[in-house]
């Protein structure tokens, strides 16, 4: 895991900091571990992990003020120097309008500012300590720094109400360590504290700017253009690629590097047949330059771009999208590699895996992603994120018609009754859409509290019922059903405390640009843990789908454009001609979401025992979030077929899975007495649970 930390003091020089670290409330002096210093005191900040040499820039204007981008960053250091000058006077935006995928932390005299993104894939962490503020890109550190406990409350809301940012707030498992929002940016005063935005939100009494189609859709071009030349033009240099193991008879050189757990040197993507992935393999193969080096396949391919497909041989379905897969590889720039998988690649077959910053739903898949990932290049480049910042949320209907713009609805409700096969879909959609649009944010998270409270989780299947209860400002998560009844009633007191909060309306956003961006944000978290979960060593994963320009040019999409069927896959490929690419399989951008639905139950059919085992004495029960029998009894009814939310099983177990993880964790993140470089004993956590153990704690 690679993250960097720094923190501002209260003193204008305080004695304590210095370059080897800073003294804790009980003497220790403690740097982290495995770190490079950046600048050092008083308001010192390191990078840690195995960043590449090309993804630390540091510029400095003179001492007192300098600038470090970690990530690939399409800046030069012209442009970064020109970002510095206008940080200077207080001008945030301009740290985030570069290509790329990156953090920023400028240091103006003893005013440190570090930006967010607008996803949430490279959060920024804050925590009170030593009398002044540390900092982090990473939970787990900071809660190490002060010895923090979990947050159970946060945990519960986790599970019960995933995707309403009022139930997580700015938590973070860890009690005392807070993160900022998407959106946003970290400021530091000599030790103080505050979280300002930068990015303009539509007001929910002016109405949305009619957008020209094209000239957003021509913006969405140029955006991802520049997102994938930013990753090409970058030094592709992988660390260890000159260490050869010896020869060994019958291996070549990628068998060589396979062996000692290393991607192939150069540019790879994912072609599962998908539109985002396929766009992105086809953008890189196709700009002008050399993708990459693909080395010892025996194909004397040379310059060309690794291209990825994952075949599921456990799950049927998917020949189509192979097929498709294929028939887009024939590009002489692409070089094509199928990566069959089999139960062992199912979700749930494989539950072993490091330590994670934060517990996500993609714990269970991990292993599935790491069989394919290890076949992939050094930059491997991901469709993730498409779906989120390019199709409509169906929250977006009731925007429509605060809009005045009922004409647009008819398409998508046309196709939801086609699909239903019901004349009364119309009028129900259009129901719920009328009854969002005038309905408070405040009155909605009420609502919601009010359902965890009364254990109200009854809702309309098919893909019609889905999108009637996705019309509401708040929802339950697919979890929730499975809660204790105090789990619920803590996570009900926290919607109503944050209902209560000034500020706390969404800050006036229509309620289905605030439901999309929620949505974008849980996605993003859960890909920066799958990046974890799933890491091969010395591989970058690319998701240029949730890169600052690119989130910003697909908001410039019309609503109107969104809610249509088809959207998506329409966009890319308007997208993919404007670069020159015209040349697409029949069936290309159809919806995968069936194999991936099917891959998820036969999973867990063919896992059931072993699931079942795992909550014979689980921790959440410990905990108080469930009770073991009840989670058994429904994972029995899922393996057996019943209907049951899936997706409710996998934040069960995944949150499960971290909580081992993390209590069965030894050392700690820093260096200091020989206290904090000790096993992690078991503690007693607050509110009488007896899970035990902080973070990083002693007990």
């Amino acid at each position: 895991m690679r993250w960097l930390v720094g923190w501002s003091s209260t003193a204008a020089r305080a004695p304590e900091i210095g370059l080897a670290g800073a003294t804790g409330s009980d003497g220790e002096t403690v740097h982290p571990v495995g770190s490079q210093l950046l600048w050092g005191d008083p308001d010192p900040l390191w990078a840690v992990g195995d960043w590449r040499p090309d993804e630390v820039r540091v510029i400095k204007a003179d001492a007192q003020n300098r600038i470090a981008v970690l990530g690939t960053c399409g800046a030069s250091d012209e442009e970064l120097k020109v970002g510095l000058f206008a940080a200077r006077g207080g001008a945030l935006r301009h740290l985030t309008a570069w290509s790329g995928s990156y953090t920023a932390v400028v240091q103006v005299g003893r005013r440190t500012t570090v930006a967010g993104d607008l996803a949430g894939a490279r959060p920024v962490f804050h925590t009170p300590w030593a009398g002044g503020t540390a900092y982090a890109t990473a939970a787990l550190p900071l809660a190490d720094l002060i010895e923090a406990n979990l947050d159970f409350g946060h945990l519960a809301a986790l599970l019960a109400a995933p995707d309403v940012p009022a139930a997580v707030h700015d938590s973070t498992p860890y009690e005392g360590v807070r993160r900022i929002p998407p959106g946003h940016a970290l400021i530091l005063r000599a030790g103080a504290r505050e979280v300002a935005g930068y990015e303009p939100v539509a007001s929910l009494a002016v109405a949305a700017p009619t957008a020209d189609p094209d000239r957003a859709v021509d913006g969405v071009r140029d955006a991802l253009v520049e997102a994938v030349r930013a990753r090409l033009a970058a030094p592709r240099h992988v660390p260890g690629t000159d260490i050869d193991p010896g020869p060994v008879p019958g291996m070549g050189p990628a068998e060589r590097r396979a062996a000692r757990g290393m991607p192939v040197p150069g540019i790879g993507a994912d072609l599962s047949g998908g539109p985002a992935s396929g766009t992105l393999a086809l953008l890189a193969a196709g700009l002008p330059g050399a993708p990459g080096t693909v080395l010892g396949h025996g194909t004397g391919a040379g310059e060309r771009l690794l291209a990825v497909t994952f075949n599921d041989l456990a799950v049927r379905g998917r020949e189509a999208e192979v097929e498709r897969a294929g028939t887009l590889a024939a590009n002489p720039r692409l070089h094509h590699v199928v990566v069959a998988g089999g139960e062992e690649t199912l979700p749930y077959a494989d539950l072993e895996g490091p330590l994670t910053d934060e517990p996500g739903p993609s714990l269970v898949t991990a292993a599935r992603h790491r069989a394919r990932l290890s076949s992939g290049s050094a930059d491997h480049f991901t469709g993730y994120g498409a779906r989120q910042v390019l199709d409509a949320h169906p929250a977006r209907l009731a925007d429509l018609l605060m809009d005045r713009k009922r004409r647009h609805l008819v398409r998508p409700v046309a196709a939801l009754a086609k699909a239903d096969g019901s004349v009364m879909v119309p009028a129900r959609v259009y129901g719920a859409a009328r009854k969002l649009a005038r309905t408070p944010y405040r009155t909605g998270v009420d609502v919601l509290a009010d359902r965890l409270l009364h254990r109200r989780f009854d809702e309309p299947g098919g893909a019609v019922g889905a999108s009637l209860a996705a019309l509401t400002w708040a929802r339950p998560g697919p979890a929730a059903r499975w809660l204790t009844g105090e789990a619920l009633a803590e996570v009900s007191v926290r919607l109503q405390g944050a209902a209560g909060r000034t500020g706390a309306v969404g800050p006036g956003q229509r309620p289905g640009d605030f439901r999309a961006r929620a949505a974008l944000a849980r996605h993003a978290a859960d890909l920066r843990v799958l990046e974890q979960a799933a890491e091969i060593r010395f591989q970058r994963l690319h998701a240029p789908f949730l890169d600052n320009q690119v989130v910003r040019a697909c908001r410039e999409l019309p609503e109107a454009l969104r809610v249509q069927p088809g959207a998506r896959a329409a966009i890319l490929r308007t997208v993919l001609e404007g670069a020159g690419v015209a040349d697409l399989p029949p069936g290309w951008g159809a919806p995968s979401h069936a194999s991936s639905a099917a891959a998820a139950r036969t999973g867990l059919r063919v896992a059931a025992d072993s699931l079942i085992a795992l909550f014979d004495t689980p921790l959440l029960a410990q905990a108080g979030l469930v009770e073991a029998r009840v989670v058994r009894k429904a994972l029995r009814a899922a393996a057996a077929g019943e209907p049951l939310p899936l997706d409710g099983l996998a934040d069960l177990v995944s949150l499960e899975l971290w909580l081992r993880r993390l209590l069965a964790r030894r050392g700690t993140c820093w260096t200091g007495t020989p206290a904090r470089q000790r096993a992690v004993p078991a503690g007693i956590v607050p509110q009488g649970r007896a899970l035990g153990a902080g973070a990083g704690g002693r007990g």
